[in-house]
């Protein structure tokens, strides 16, 4: 039965040394002599009792019992770097994995993103794009940014803001329609979202009948935002996400008249223990759309 004190400098030692096939190399990248590193290889030889290294003429070869024990080691003090890169100024660093609709986290998230990992940098923040279609379970998500009308079944949602649409095009486009009136853009193709009915209630909203909708069909706004930008037609998309600098000389706004489809929300699963970097990124962000002068609800403690 092996002891279950093996001493830790003679494991990284033959670790090192199997990896470079090199006692020499072993102790370079160690900072010590290769004396050490054949010293503490033989130690653990005893210890185990077998021979982990075969010595040729020009390097060494790994025994069946030295390959087998390589991987569980490298592994091994590869998970115990992630652990301790997650200490940082005294206090663990925290994984937040959130679910974000791709529009929302290139129109507003990226560009705020900086003041967050500057005030909270215990938080290991990973983002995961997606355009509104997410499961917080199946995709093991600590939260998701998602639109809609808040009402998922077992989820927590708190309004973040709302996004109305209106069309957008590339100023090509945007020329044809000097003066426009909802009417002309009868003449252009109407690019569309997998949401079948907001070029219809976009038209009620600016007073005019829907002509026949026959343009492409998209499941993501970035792709929709990119067909308009390249001239392709004219896109229902919320401006406001569509004002930085990637955007603002591709995409005009020739119509002033909006229709909200619904807004934006910080969510997660009721189930799912609220964690410390969660609840940093709630206050966060929840803080930010009120400085932006966006109603949103107060955080429950």
């Amino acid at each position: 039965m092996l002891p279950s004190n093996l001493p830790l400098n003679a494991l990284r030692a033959f670790e090192a040394a199997a990896r470079n096939l090199s006692f020499v190399r072993a102790a370079d990248e160690l900072c010590v002599t290769p004396a050490a590193i054949s010293h503490q290889v033989k130690k653990l030889e005893a210890i185990l009792r077998v021979p982990l290294f075969r010595r040729l003429p020009r390097g060494l070869a790994l025994t069946d019992e030295a390959q087998a024990l390589v991987p569980v080691l490298a592994e091994s003090f590869e998970r115990i770097g992630r652990t301790l890169e997650r200490f940082r100024d005294g206090r663990v660093r925290e994984v937040l994995t959130l679910g974000v609709v791709g529009t929302f986290a290139i129109g507003w998230l990226l560009p705020r993103l900086s003041g967050f990992t500057a005030a909270h940098p215990f938080v290991d923040l990973r983002i995961l794009t997606n355009n509104n279609r997410v499961d917080l379970a199946g995709e093991g998500l600590d939260g998701a940014i998602r639109f809609g009308d808040g009402a998922w079944h077992g989820t927590e949602a708190l309004p973040l803001f709302e996004a109305p649409l209106t069309p957008l095009c590339a100023p090509a486009v945007a020329e044809r329609l000097l003066a426009p009136t909802p009417g002309g853009l009868g003449r252009e193709v109407l690019l569309r979202s997998y949401r079948a009915d907001e070029w219809t209630r976009w038209f009620a909203a600016a007073g005019a009948a829907c002509p026949p909708l026959r343009g492409p069909v998209f499941d993501s706004s970035l792709a929709l935002a990119e067909a308009a930008a390249q001239g392709h037609g004219v896109a229902l998309l919320p401006a406001r996400l569509f004002r930085h600098a990637a955007w603002e000389t591709r995409l005009q706004q020739p119509f002033a008249t909006e229709v909200s489809t619904g807004r934006y929300w910080l969510t997660r699963l009721h189930s799912r223990p609220l964690s410390e970097a969660m609840r940093v990124f709630r206050d966060w962000i929840l803080d930010c759309c009120a400085a932006d002068g966006d109603a949103v609800a107060a955080a429950s403690p």
